[in-house]
């Protein structure tokens, strides 16, 4: 008989030793090409990427989803924890996890969150996922038989829940590296009983979490938990697979960055043709600088080597729908599709996007390159929308979210008994 399980629980993670971590820490495997985590791994024999991106320990130009790639995988992880570089707590924790970017830092907690949570759509989402994708982390999970890539969980403010998180991050953490890409990463661990059961109360009382980033993380977590259930005759709800890595942090200490847009041509029109049509919509004012959107219905336009500000008149904009508000939507509905012929910026190649830490200067070399006519700038989604689309259960359109900063890959892993 399956047993209630709670929303989100501790459990025995696998973490580098002190000594290793700020070797072992590595970017998340999705923002990296196989070249550039080769680069970054080189000289690292303890570097996560040889199990996140094990393409790199075999021969140049070997296909990232080969079975061979996955046995790599398994293998270095197996030489990791034999060598005493990972190494398991010896009873279920919770662990905080804090990021310092800069200016900005986020403490939030490391937990294992439910599947059935994830079903029941309590762990809500807001994207739609490729099979490819979820396949290959299928793979990955099964090749290591744990999970370790986290998925980053948004979570309505507890004051509760935040003074936990401050008084245990008053202690040395555990773990404190600073990464080559400038964010640095501290964790402690959380195995006192009390503080346990009074963390999982305060997730009970949630109404819902949100995925901000790892939808094919977490839908291939669900698959694996689905066919390991079907071949457990004894299963109970509480085996290890029914739960997924996680990191929960309050919505609003949570930082999302633009994600921009550029185009590789104008569908025809010249830039002259081009601005006459924006201004049916929008009021097009130059400008002698770079534009950062800054309110809604606003956006920069990058048109031979000049910036615009566009401005949406307000007869067109939107009313509450969660999805139609979004600026990416806006974008999308105004211009790409009806004046530049782009209706599906998942599949056209006519379309590129920039995350926003790269910078307004990246969209001007892409155009300036000839590689791009135009680009457009982008206000930030802010959490509330990214929310209120998860709440409806509706879809946002295809990046629409830049988190930063990012989780590390291998500070904390989820074995599957």
């Amino acid at each position: 008989m399956e047993v209630e399980v709670p929303l989100v629980r501790p459990f025995a993670g696998l973490r580098p030793a002190p000594a290793y971590a700020a070797e072992v820490a590595a970017p998340p495997y999705d923002v990296l090409t196989s070249e550039e985590a080769r680069v970054r791994a080189s000289g690292k024999p303890w570097s996560f990427l040889r199990v996140s991106r094990a393409e790199i320990d075999l021969a140049p130009g070997t296909d990232p989803h080969a079975p061979e790639v996955y046995a790599k995988a398994a293998e270095n992880f197996q030489r990791m924890l034999s060598a005493g570089v990972l190494q398991r707590d010896p009873v279920p924790c919770f662990y905080a996890y804090r990021l310092i970017m800069g200016s900005h830092s986020q403490t939030g907690i490391v937990v294992a969150a439910s599947i059935a949570a994830y079903a029941a759509d309590r762990i809500r989402k807001h994207e739609l996922t490729r099979p490819d994708k979820e396949d290959d982390r299928v793979r990955q999970i099964e090749a290591l038989n744990a999970q370790t890539g986290p998925v980053l969980l948004a979570h309505p403010p507890r004051p509760e829940l935040e003074r936990t998180l401050t008084q245990v991050s008053a202690q040395a953490p555990v773990i404190d590296v600073a990464a080559d890409t400038g964010v640095r990463h501290s964790l402690w661990v959380i195995d006192d009983h009390d503080a346990i059961a009074e963390i999982v109360r305060i997730f009970e009382a949630m109404p819902a979490l949100y995925i901000a980033d790892g939808h094919h993380r977490s839908a291939a977590a669900a698959r694996v938990a689905a066919a390991r259930r079907r071949a457990n005759p004894g299963h109970t709800g509480e085996e290890s697979y029914n739960f997924f890595l996680a990191v929960a942090f309050a919505h609003h200490r949570m930082r999302i960055l633009p994600y921009h847009r550029v185009v590789r041509d104008l569908n025809g029109m010249g830039h002259e043709a081009f601005l006459a049509r924006l201004r049916e919509r929008f009021e097009v004012q130059p400008s002698g600088e770079p534009v950062a959107p800054q309110r809604r219905g606003e956006f920069g336009l990058y048109l031979a080597r000049s910036w615009h500000r566009l401005s949406m008149r307000p007869q067109w904009m939107p009313a509450d729908d969660p999805v139609a508000r979004l600026d990416v939507s806006l974008l999308a509905d105004h211009v790409l599709g009806p004046l530049l012929g782009i209706h599906d910026a998942r599949r056209d190649e006519r379309i590129d996007f920039v995350g926003g830490i790269r910078g307004l200067q990246e969209l001007e070399r892409r155009v300036d390159s000839g590689e791009m006519a135009c680009a457009f700038s982008l206000n930030a989604t802010r959490m509330e929308d990214l929310m209120a689309v998860a709440d409806a259960h509706r879809i946002m359109p295809p990046k629409s979210t830049w988190f930063e900063p990012k989780l590390a890959d291998g500070l904390v892993s989820h074995l599957l008994d």
